[in-house]
């Protein structure tokens, strides 16, 4: 530690606000952990369509990287994931 004080709230740069991809990694693991304080937290960030947006976003990554690794088509990946019968 350095041995300073921490600068006062009216010193302190204001705090940088959430974007899209922040909100919805926080809104998704939230709920992934059934954590509701969190996940009406990470709702306040941005708007409801930002949101949606983000976790849209997110899902398409999440599935690319799980067929990837599984050697298997994101169609197969995103079924399973929702328990869904093979197409």
């Amino acid at each position: 530690m350095s041995g300073r004080a921490a600068a006062p709230a009216a010193e302190r740069p204001p705090a940088r606000p959430h974007n899209i991809f922040e909100a919805a990694a926080t809104y998704v693991s939230a709920c992934a952990e059934d954590d509701q304080q969190r996940i009406d937290e990470a709702a306040d960030w941005v708007s409801p369509e930002a949101l949606s947006f983000g976790v849209s976003e997110l899902a398409c990554r999440a599935v690319i990287a799980l067929a990837r690794e599984r050697d298997e088509s994101p169609q197969t990946v995103a079924r399973g994931l929702l328990g869904l019968p093979a197409a």
